[in-house]
């Protein structure tokens, strides 16, 4: 299991990302980019 926040994925949050791969931290990560995108509107 690996752990990341978004600000160490190079983004502005504290958030934490828990995942098996990199691959889908990545994921997580993207997915969790474009929510914050959408909200800035």
């Amino acid at each position: 299991m690996k752990k990341m926040t978004c600000s160490q994925l190079g983004g502005a949050y504290d958030l934490e990302f828990t995942a098996e791969t990199f691959d889908e931290m990545k994921k997580l990560s993207q997915e969790h980019g474009m929510a914050m995108f959408q909200k800035r509107g």
